[in-house]
């Protein structure tokens, strides 16, 4: 039942849309406190670490700041959820300014 119903859904063209995104997230610490600091998404894994290693060069606290990257299936002809929502990496800014990403999924 369900596939016939993203297929004639009302808001969409046709049979469902399902779109792969990664989205990037940089966190800093402050007063003991974590905020989140710049974020955005790409339909590119490669794009987004990309965009991550910048943010947390700009961001140029080593101990203070920490990023991540999730993986996202979108299907827009559902209502968002969060079953698809897994992060993959998780990177943070060495005293070099090297930006190290380490892999938290299988």
């Amino acid at each position: 039942m369900e596939p016939s119903a993203r297929e004639d859904c009302l808001y969409c063209d046709g049979p469902s849309h399902v779109v792969e995104m990664f989205e990037w997230e940089v966190f800093v610490t402050a007063d003991s406190t974590e905020g989140l600091g710049p974020c955005g998404s790409s339909s590119s894994q490669a794009a987004a670490m990309d965009a991550l290693r910048l943010a947390l060069r700009k961001a140029g606290m080593p101990s203070a700041a920490w990023g991540r990257i999730t993986h996202r299936v979108y299907d827009f002809c559902t209502m968002p959820d969060d079953w698809s929502r897994r992060v993959i990496f998780r990177a943070t800014l060495d005293a070099a300014g090297s930006v190290r990403f380490e892999r938290t999924a299988p």
